[in-house]
Formats: C-alpha cells, structure tokens, sequence
C-alpha cells in the first residue's frame, strides 16, 4: 500500500516539474561543473584488521562510497573503515574486500560488480548503492524491484551473512547543491528511505542504517561524497547503529 502512495506521489511530483526541466537540467549541469569530480580511492582493494588467521570475511559493494571517492587510500575510505569499527565492535579480526565503481546503479551492479565477487563466503556484505537511483530518478517501485532482486542475488550467493545496507543519500543535508534541485533530489532520496526501511524490515539478517539528519563539520569532501574524517564518522556510527 505505501509502495502505490510513494509511487503516486512520484508521478505527480514528476508532472508538476516537468515545465521546469530545461531549466532543472541547466542548474544540475552547472551544479556538475562546480563540483568536480574527484577520483577514487587508490591503494589495495582488500586487507585485514587484527592479526588472527582466523578472521571473519567482509564484502563491500556498491558506488560511488564503495569505491572511496573522497579518501586517498580505501583503507581510510568506506571498506577499510568500516572494517575497522566492524572488528573492534565484534573482538575479531576482519578480512575486508571492497567492489565498488562510481556512478553505477542498483541494475549495472547486478550485471557489472555481481560477476566479480569472489567464489567465496562472507560473513557480513556491506551494500552502499542507492545514490545514483536518486541522480537518476529512479521511481520508488524499480528502486524496490532492482534493490530486492540484488538483495536476493547475494542472498544465494552467501545464505549465512549478515547484510547490511548503507543510507539513501542525505542529499537535504548537502552544503552545496543548489535550491530547487536539492530540493527535488532531497524528496527523492527521503521515499527511497522510507521505501528501503519498509520492504528490508521482516527480512532476516538484512540490516538498513535510515539517513542522518545531522553530520559533522568537514563531513564532505566536496559537498556529495564523505572526506575521510566523513567516512571514519560515518562508519563508526553505522557499527554503533546496527549493531546495538
């Protein structure tokens, strides 16, 4: 019932802005310019926390956060903090990979990153993907359909592992994005929230961290993607979230 009230409201929102996209596409295009881009994370794509033999395996999959846009290294991006906090959390040692490519999508991840797991199991797979379905405004019911059959992919490939999903993007909180694309990009994100935390509740062993409504000072790297103190923030507070 909520996906068809979230669907609705898509789809009159998409109607009442639609004399107003030349002008929507001029802004996010100028917003694009002065942004820049900045480049992925270098350095090795897989490492360990602790020293034990016996460590438990972590995946990390997804965009533009997966693949560390806004660190130097992926140690100090997503994987590698996440890693971190997640092996300090549970008194083990972490084995952490990361597959991650910016600007991809939920559907180009199926296709494109699935094939590139590893033939074997992970204990915990963190997903951080969503973002671009709102840059591209993906409607609520293909988030939905695309997010689940994603989910359930990984669901076979690792029965046991206890996944967990990074937020939909807290674009309302982005200091740089200009008004009203921030505005229809922030409403975007927030159903896509409300979305992921419905259809993710009964599932077992499937854990989503809700978006922030506050971040840090120097949070951003460049006003969309974390700075490294971002990502070690962001992490640590996922891990005190998720695993409470």
């Amino acid at each position: 019932m909520n996906l068809f009230i979230w669907q609705t409201i898509y789809i009159l929102s998409g109607i009442v802005i639609l004399p107003f996209a030349p002008f929507l596409y001029l802004q996010g295009q100028y917003a694009r310019r002065k942004i820049g881009r900045l480049p992925d994370a270098q350095g090795e794509t897989a490492g360990q926390f602790g020293g034990d033999e016996d460590a438990i395996k972590l995946l990390v999959i997804g965009e533009s956060t997966a693949a560390g846009v806004g660190a130097r290294t992926h140690k100090a991006a997503l994987a590698g903090q996440f890693a971190r906090f997640l092996s300090r959390r549970i008194g083990k040692s972490v084995n952490w990979r990361v597959i991650g490519r910016s600007g991809i999508t939920i559907r180009e991840t199926i296709h494109e990153l699935v094939p590139k797991i590893p033939d074997e199991s992970f204990d915990y797979i963190l997903v951080a993907l969503c973002g671009n379905e709102v840059l591209k405004l993906r409607s609520p019911r293909t988030f939905r359909r695309d997010m689940l059959e994603f989910l359930g992919i990984l669901r076979e490939k690792n029965p046991d592992a206890i996944v967990f999903i990074t937020n939909a993007p807290a674009i309302r909180l982005s200091p740089v994005l200009p008004q009203p694309i921030k505005f229809i990009l922030g409403h975007l994100s927030a159903l896509h929230d409300k979305n992921i935390r419905e259809f993710t509740a009964p599932m077992a062993k499937i854990l989503y961290f809700p978006q922030p409504t506050e971040v840090s000072e120097g949070f951003f790297a460049d006003g969309i993607h974390p700075s490294e103190k971002g990502y070690t923030l962001w992490s640590e507070r996922m891990i005190e979230t998720l695993l409470k």
